[in-house]
């Protein structure tokens, strides 16, 4: 590591300030796909050829949203679900517990699960009787982009295409 006069004083050569973003360097794209996995094939690909991916991006165009419901949550169901984590919350508090007890170790698990539990149905209740209604359904979110560019610094493009260049000669694509 190189220490050098700059202005974050003992800071090696080459980082940053808090706060700085550095600019992205002149790059190429080596391929573009319609699904992340396939970039991140292509990736993987370079990287177990001995490629340095550390000039390696996959950049994700035309981001958007997709949530994807799971289930309709009603106020038993959210009860259930939250009798489950709070068993789940008092196992570990009872087991804490059951190390600094003198009590045979099943006492203090037990009761901290039952309690566990009981608050944790009581919360999930009252949360989903919150809404009144206005979202009684469970769902999760990702974000998907519509095509996946693998781009590498433009310095080494021409040994990551060749490289490219082998994985697609394998797979029999021309």
């Amino acid at each position: 590591m190189t220490l050098g006069p700059n202005p974050g004083g003992n800071r090696p050569v080459g980082t940053q300030q808090p706060g700085v973003v550095p600019e992205r360097p002149a790059s190429t794209t080596l391929a573009s796909y319609p699904r992340y996995v396939e970039a991140q094939r292509l990736v993987d690909y370079l990287s177990d050829n001995g490629f340095d991916v550390s000039g390696v991006r996959i950049i994700g165009r035309g981001l958007h949203s997709v949530e994807q419901v799971l289930t309709r949550m009603t106020k038993g169901r959210a009860a259930a679900m939250g009798a489950a984590s709070g068993a789940w919350f008092g196992l570990l508090i009872g087991f804490l517990l059951s190390l600094f007890t003198p009590a045979p170790i099943w006492q203090p698990l037990l009761l901290a699960i039952v309690l566990g539990a009981l608050w944790g149905a009581l919360l999930g209740f009252l949360s989903q009787s919150a809404t009144r209604g206005q979202r009684d359904f469970a769902s999760t979110s990702r974000l998907e982009a519509d095509v996946y560019d693998v781009e590498v610094d433009a310095d080494k493009a021409a040994e990551a295409a060749d490289i490219a260049g082998r994985l697609k000669i394998r797979d029999g694509q021309s």
